[in-house]
């Protein structure tokens, strides 16, 4: 098959997935599978080869990003139900104080973001927001629009969340999470800015109705409502201790050390292993808040929630296979001239695109990390765009993830637990969540163009 009807069939299965997702309800996993399918058999690929190349496509998640994505999910969900969530933004609020309470919500979500679903996130952290507003009569729009700003960036930015994690793993830096994390961290740094400034901005001109049957607990209240909560260091520890590991294992990888004890820091600072390491830290939280005989229980519900993640993931993988083998890549490197052109912005764009059609971030995420490919592959996109290096691979994963919450509407199940909770109407929500997730999305893209200028 030519080139023009390689890339009309990409643009075709692009938008069939997205209309199977978003118009008839059919789930990810099925959608991409179904499309990946359909475009090997019309871009002309031999009928005997797809099997083995929807096989490999798909087990090639499992065995080099499911085990992490597990692990980080537990950490969030350990983190959640024993009240370390709440002690993370107890311990911000008491930074901060009240005279700032949109930055202590937006600081707030971020750290509680990095392992925990900004769904649950936000979920968990609302009666906190409630409760400052009746304690010091803060506007509760803008400090909503702070939590939900917060939360969103290091959702999308920043591992163990699933998506990153994938993304990561799915361009071939999935054993550099370290990196990934400094990055994600420092891209993040304009966006909250951009994100404060809009949320102090929106906060004066929305207003809410009161809800009288709504009273409010007070900030104590919320924190003795959940007992004794865990001391600073092992709330910070399931987060913070496999970041030291990977830190020292890339200590040891840049300075070249051999030895015993540089193959055991290797080993530990692995992401696989440093992140094993924050559950056996997030298990002894457990034990020492006397809810160890939970842990069945919580592994059980993390799995329910990861378990899509990771079969829609594989089914992005498989969907990047397809491209691979299709001949699409090597017509993007013929005519590279022009597609050099579009560079960094490539990956931003049919991640937004995606995004905003179906509603997912992590779907979005994963999905267009597939289309990318390993950047070490030389028939994958990402060589055809130039991002051969891993930078430009973080770089890459950088610039989805910026893509990946531009924007969040009606059909984002965020957008309706922000809007929900911060009792907000669904016009309030295009003009507070959907507005605030397009500065973000700009904001971050440009972020990471400027960066590609400088370390590229």
């Amino acid at each position: 098959m030519s080139g023009i009807a390689l890339i009309v069939c990409f643009v075709i299965a692009v938008v069939v997935m997205i209309v199977l997702i978003s118009k008839f309800g059919v789930h990810p996993f099925i959608a991409i599978m179904l499309v990946s399918l359909a475009l090997a058999v019309v871009a002309g690929i031999d009928l005997v080869k797809v099997p083995a190349i929807i096989g490999e496509g798909f087990s090639g998640i499992f065995k080099s990003i499911g085990i992490v994505i597990i692990l980080g999910a537990l950490i969030g969900m350990a983190l959640e139900k024993t009240g370390a969530a709440l002690k993370l933004a107890d311990m911000v609020v008491r930074c901060v104080g009240d005279k700032r309470p949109e930055l202590a919500m937006l600081i707030m979500g971020w750290i509680v973001g990095i392992p925990v679903f900004c769904d649950s996130g936000f979920v968990v952290l609302d009666p906190i927001r409630r409760a400052i507003k009746e304690k010091i009569g803060a506007n509760p729009v803008a400090m909503a629009v702070a939590l939900s700003c917060g939360l969103y960036t290091s959702h999308v930015f920043i591992p163990p969340t699933p998506g990153p994690i994938a993304a990561a793993g799915l361009v071939g830096v999935g054993h550099n999470l370290l990196l990934v994390i400094a990055v994600g961290a420092v891209v993040s740094i304009p966006v909250l800015i951009a994100g404060y400034i809009f949320a102090k901005s929106i906060g004066a001109k929305v207003s809410l109705k009161e809800d009288l049957a709504d009273v409010g607990k007070s900030y104590d209240e919320i924190i003795k409502e959940h007992g004794k909560l865990p001391c600073a260091f092992l709330s910070l520890a399931p987060i913070f201790m496999p970041i030291l590991l990977m830190a020292l294992g890339s200590v040891v990888s840049i300075l070249k050390l051999k030895g015993s004890f540089a193959n055991f820091v290797l080993f530990l600072g692995n992401p696989i292993i440093a992140l094993g390491v924050g559950v056996l830290f997030a298990v002894i939280l457990l034990a020492k808040t006397g809810k160890l005989n939970e842990f069945n229980l919580m592994t059980n519900e993390t799995l329910k929630i990861v378990g899509p993640i990771l079969f829609i993931t594989a089914a992005g993988g498989v969907l990047g296979n397809v491209i691979a083998k299709a001949g699409f890549v090597e017509f993007m490197k013929a005519n590279a001239h022009l597609i050099g052109t579009v560079g960094i912005f490539f990956p931003f764009v049919i991640s937004a695109i995606i995004k905003t059609a179906q509603g997912s971030s992590t779907v979005a995420l994963t999905t267009t990390a597939s289309i990318m490919g390993l950047f070490t592959d030389s028939g994958s996109m990402m060589s055809a765009l130039g991002l051969t290096s891993e930078m430009g691979a973080v770089l890459t994963v950088m610039a989805i993830a910026a893509g990946a919450m531009t924007v969040s509407h009606a059909n984002d199940s965020y957008f309706w637990v922000v809007t929900n909770f911060s009792k907000m109407s669904p016009e309030q929500g295009y003009k507070t969540q959907t507005m605030l997730t397009f500065i973000m999305g700009i904001v971050g893209m440009a972020t990471v163009w400027v960066a590609s200028l400088i370390l590229l």
